[in-house]
């Protein structure tokens, strides 16, 4: 599929049938993340892949009381085969650039040095590239956030204290019947709006 019509088709979507992702199929969406871009080439995204009823049910275990699933909106989610929490560790660019080529940058001395935090920018780049695949796969995807329940889903797979999940991807066979979102009835902005040419 082109890239243009891979980018204009790409939505979230939010049920799935029980069908498994093909392995091969799986890996190549997975292997698009490791290319995306990374300040220094300090590559430190890491992707935690759960796949099948027992490991997903882990997750929804750790996420979604039971007694809640009858009225959460959106049952198809939960069949998701695979879910995808890409996880970065910003430690690892605090070393990068302690290293002798990025020293002078002073960016090796801490956190709050970067005005904006680049492992999460690197690890957005590498969710969106995930989503892309997928798309291009003939498969849905959905990307959502973990909140609240970050430290059940820590304990529940053993993710270290030094690695950030930034949410959970759903991947699978769409259904094609999921009820969307309520955010997308605000529609998107004119590029006339979005777009500052020269100046502001």
């Amino acid at each position: 599929m082109e890239l243009s019509h891979v980018v204009r088709r790409r939505h979230m979507v939010r049920s799935f049938d029980v069908r498994s992702v093909a392995d091969d199929v799986l890996q190549r969406v997975l292997e698009a993340a490791t290319r995306a871009p990374a300040a220094g080439n300090t590559q430190a995204l890491d992707l935690l892949v759960l796949r099948g009823p027992d490991e997903t049910g882990r997750y929804w275990d750790a996420t979604l009381a039971p007694e809640k699933r009858p009225a959460f909106r959106w049952p198809g989610l939960l069949r998701a085969p695979v879910l995808v929490l890409p996880c970065v560790r910003a430690d690892a660019y605090l070393e990068r650039y302690g290293e002798d080529d990025k020293r002078r940058t002073g960016l090796g001395a801490g956190r709050d040095r970067w005005a904006v935090p680049y492992w999460h920018v690197d690890g957005g780049m590498a969710t969106m590239l995930v989503l892309l695949a997928a798309e291009d796969e003939g498969l849905g995807a959905l990307f959502f956030g973990i909140f609240e329940h970050e430290p059940a889903v820590r304990q529940a797979f053993g993710i270290p204290d030094d690695v950030q999940p930034l949410g959970t991807i759903a991947l699978g066979h769409p259904t094609g019947d999921d009820e969307p979102g309520r955010s997308t009835s605000r529609g998107r902005r004119p590029l006339e709006e979005v777009v500052h040419r020269g100046t502001w």
